[in-house]
């Protein structure tokens, strides 16, 4: 899993819910006011690499996280593999990552503006 130490995932800006067919095969954007524990997904996306890399890589984060028990779908969204896991299991995706040394990018605020 050395690929993985030089991965960097981005949460993306929105939330997601499992889209028409099979659970795990599309994702449709939720609005902010339909959010509800059960089908409140969230996406993280590869800054790190691109193309079949990308989906490489993805698979394997998917890997490490079955090995403790965390459901989650590679997708295809906006062109890109997108890795889904629900909200609840945002924290444990989050932690699990880290421990393989994935870079985590969080959004911040210029401190001036």
């Amino acid at each position: 899993m050395n690929t993985l130490q030089h991965s960097v995932v981005h949460r993306l800006p929105q939330s997601y819910r499992w889209g028409a067919g099979p659970t795990g095969s599309s994702v449709e954007p939720l609005l902010v006011n339909n959010l509800s524990a059960e089908d409140d997904l969230i996406g993280l996306t590869l800054l790190s690499h691109a193309g079949e890399q990308a989906r490489e890589i993805m698979r394997m984060i998917q890997d490490a996280l079955a090995e403790i028990q965390i459901e989650c779908a590679v997708v295809e969204c906006a062109g890109e593999p997108c890795l889904f896991v629900t909200r609840q299991d945002e924290s444990a995706t989050t932690c699990r990552l880290k421990n393989f040394g994935v870079g985590i990018a969080e959004p911040f605020l210029n401190a001036s503006a």
